[in-house]
């Protein structure tokens, strides 16, 4: 027998994506005060994404770890350098590496 897996209604994607920018936002507060409790926040909004099937926006997914999943602040736990076409985080909590491509962002820049 097939298990029919039931669609979340748009209603709670869209207050699920709300409450992912609320959690980012109190992450970027609570940072100086207490790096766990931002981290928590980033794991709650992860857990959100992932239960309601929503992607997290992409100017967030840079604002955390992909391996440790701690709450990113330059220059107080990464390292953010460019090379070759790319943005290379170096989180300082888990000792790892993330590259992100930038060439569509100058490509962009270019064609103005």
């Amino acid at each position: 027998m097939k298990r029919k897996y039931s669609k979340k209604p748009e209603k709670q994607k869209q207050i699920a994506k709300e409450r992912i920018k609320v959690l980012f936002q109190q992450a970027k507060k609570v940072f100086k005060k207490d790096q766990k409790l931002a981290d928590r926040y980033v794991k709650l909004a992860r857990e959100l994404a992932m239960k309601f099937k929503v992607r997290i926006p992409p100017e967030l997914k840079r604002k955390f770890c992909k391996h440790c999943y701690s709450y990113i602040m330059p220059s107080v736990n990464a390292r953010i350098r460019t090379r070759q076409g790319k943005v290379v985080y170096y989180c300082l909590n888990c000792k790892r590496y993330m590259r992100f491509p930038y060439i569509r962002e100058r490509k962009a820049k270019r064609k103005k």
